[in-house]
């Protein structure tokens, strides 16, 4: 596959002609990092899964709409990271259940989970990473997996610079704090 910026991907969407191909490409370029990104605050691959297709079911949607003021990519993952947010809210409500049993059920999804792979102190990090509020969750997991920098952070989840390096100050000490006592 011949690899196309952001900016070719999206002249070609504008062009009604090759717009279901550049949106295939898009599809194609990014449902990678966009499906471990979900994959990490829902645990569940067949969430994920169903996550990921909502994305770019509203990405498709909203395609028309992109400004080109953010980059693609930080645009992807802000509609990837909100449907996530809606998932996991709608599994709380029709569960009726806290955020700490969510973090419970996701605890046991990852441990029975056939498609993880990792070794135990893996498996332990995700144990860690779970307690963790959501907004430090999301913070973490955008800074330690995928290296994102801060300001596109900011962007997507759109909070201040500051707080997301206080979010992920927070989030590590806290998983810190849980491999010495567990």
């Amino acid at each position: 596959m011949e690899h196309y910026s952001d900016d070719q991907l999206l002249s070609m969407f504008a062009a009604r002609e090759s717009a279901n191909y550049a949106f295939n490409l898009i599809v194609r370029k990014y449902q990678e990092r966009l499906y471990w990104h979900i994959r990490r605050m829902v645990i569940d691959h067949d969430d994920a899964d169903d996550v990921l297709q909502n994305t770019f079911i509203k990405a498709w949607k909203g395609l028309d709409n992109f400004k080109n003021e953010s980059q693609l990519y930080t645009w992807l993952y802000r509609i990837a990271t909100n449907e996530t947010i809606t998932f996991l809210n709608k599994k709380r409500k029709r569960f009726l259940i806290s955020f700490h049993d969510v973090e419970g059920e996701l605890t046991g999804s990852l441990e029975q989970d056939h498609h993880f792979s990792g070794k135990e102190i893996e498996l332990k990090l995700q144990k860690a990473i779970l307690t963790l509020p959501e907004k430090q969750r999301l913070v973490f997991n955008m800074k330690y997996y995928d290296d994102m920098k801060y300001e596109d952070m900011s962007q997507i989840l759109n909070t201040s610079v500051g707080a997301l390096k206080a979010s992920y100050h927070h989030a590590v000490k806290k998983i810190e704090e849980y491999f010495k006592n567990h």
